[in-house]
């Protein structure tokens, strides 16, 4: 979904005023913490975390953001909690002020500076944790923040950053280190991204390629289109509930929720099975049909009405009901291709599955199709025993990240039983038209001064170098 609506073409006066004064108040905010050391900024972490994260806190958060929005589900969204507590984590573990590496055999040093004032561009499904895992990395990197929030849940993200400026007040720091725009059209966001130092886009792929184009180093977030193998190796009842969470969490909002699975002729009718066991409705063809009319328009755009929302609400708009216990609908996949939409990201508690038959090839073969829809260079997985299945997916997937019998929306922005980096935005590579295919995290939020002493010679022979291409006559 687009991270912003459209609005006048033009900044208002108001508009140029509040951004005008938000950067003031942004360079002023900037020069005192680049004074702090890595203790204090450390505290100012654990402190607007805290703010934000608490049970009471986040919950009323959650229903405002869900209210706000008419998107989500409130127990699911919920646990994004646990993603700020995961962030931290990682954030307390990493240095980012002074010397932050050192390499002694090739003489090198690492110095960390802030990267300066960054653009936040919220997305209307995060309007709570986007902000406040943003805020968690920019100022353990000593930053400042100016967010754009999504006007359609604009009042949650500007109480979020509320929350946090009164954190960081309470421990005498500024508390315009981080800032929320209250009159957002899409002028103003582009001039926010324009005259900030770094711009951080979570959000639709317009918004993603306006901040590219802005002129400001971005990072960027590309389609999501998660598809997950299922080998004839695979524990039925492990996938079947894991395809479930991730599916179901916050009603599938997320990039990262189960949209295809690619499943062995093997196991088909078995996983069918479990799905329908972990709460899967299996829709028939006409209601299959009428799926496809309220959730794609005729000429296959995404229709915003049926994004995130509870499957019974799904199945009312289509025109039939599933029972009230069903968590997800599940249809057959007739195809994979541009004109079949069902193999692109549903964006909502829909799946689609598919078999394979014979080699697992075909299973990689179905998986690159897919990715020539849509989703090239997120996120894929697989459930499967067999090490060399796993190892050639690796090979042949056009995505940064491949989740292995896990849960793929819960694991692949980080997991505490995994080692994935904690975030909420999933660079996509090239693949996405991001500029880097990992995880952002700490490291994206500074620059980086490298200091160079001299260390012995290292320069191997011509002939170590060029190995039997090398003639010494030529080189005389």
């Amino acid at each position: 979904m687009s991270s912003i609506e459209t609005k006048p073409k033009t900044l208002t006066e108001e508009q140029q005023q509040e951004l005008d004064l938000a950067f003031e108040k942004a360079r002023k905010a900037l020069a005192i913490i680049e004074t702090y050391d890595q203790e204090r900024v450390d505290r100012l972490c654990q402190a607007v975390a805290w703010a934000v994260s608490n049970k009471k806190t986040f919950e009323r958060l959650t229903d405002m953001g869900i209210e706000e929005s008419g998107l989500g589900d409130p127990e699911s969204r919920m646990n994004k909690r646990f993603k700020i507590r995961g962030i931290l984590r990682d954030a307390l573990r990493q240095k980012s002020v002074g010397i932050i590496e050192e390499i002694p055999e090739k003489g090198i040093v690492k110095y960390a500076k802030p990267a300066g004032i960054i653009s936040s561009i919220v997305p209307t499904t995060n309007p709570d944790l986007t902000p406040a895992g943003t805020a968690i990395y920019a100022i353990k990197a000593r930053d400042v923040v100016i967010f754009s929030p999504h006007p359609r849940a604009k009042k949650t993200s500007y109480e979020t950053v509320q929350i946090m400026r009164e954190a960081l007040e309470r421990e005498g720091a500024p508390a315009d280190i981080l800032q929320c725009l209250t009159n957002v059209s899409i002028p103003m966001t582009k001039a926010l991204m324009e005259r900030a130092d770094l711009a951080l886009a979570t959000g639709g792929k317009d918004m993603v390629k306006s901040a590219y184009s802005s002129g400001t180093p971005a990072y960027g977030v590309g389609a999501g289109n998660s598809t997950m193998i299922i080998d004839e190796t695979a524990d039925v009842a492990q996938a079947a509930k894991n395809s479930m969470l991730s599916k179901t969490s916050d009603f599938g909002s997320g990039c990262s929720a189960d949209g295809n699975l690619i499943i062995s002729d093997q196991i088909f009718d078995d996983m069918q099975d479990a799905l329908v066991k972990e709460g899967g409705y299996l829709a028939n063809e006409e209601e299959k049909e009428k799926l496809r009319n309220v959730i794609w328009d005729k000429d296959g755009k995404r229709l915003p009405s049926t994004v995130a929302i509870a499957p019974q609400q799904l199945a009312e708009i289509a025109g039939f009901s599933i029972p009230e216990d069903r968590k997800f609908i599940v249809v057959h996949g007739d195809g994979i291709g541009k004109e079949h939409p069902f193999s692109g990201e549903k964006l909502t508690t829909l799946m689609a599955v598919y078999k394979y038959e014979g080699e697992f090839e075909n299973a990689l073969d179905m998986m690159r199709a897919i990715y020539e829809v849509g989703g090239k260079g997120h996120s894929c997985g697989i459930y499967s025993y067999d090490d060399d299945h796993i190892h050639r997916l690796a090979l042949a997937a056009p995505v940064s990240r491949i989740m292995v019998r896990q849960p793929q929306s819960k694991a692949n922005a980080g997991a505490f039983d995994n080692g994935m980096p904690m975030t909420s935005s999933l660079g996509c590579g090239t693949w996405g038209g991001n500029i880097v295919s990992e995880n952002v995290n700490l490291k994206h939020y500074m620059n980086t001064t490298w200091v160079s002493r001299q260390i012995p010679v290292d320069r191997p022979s011509d002939e170590e170098l060029f190995g039997e291409f090398y003639d010494p006559e030529l080189d005389n």
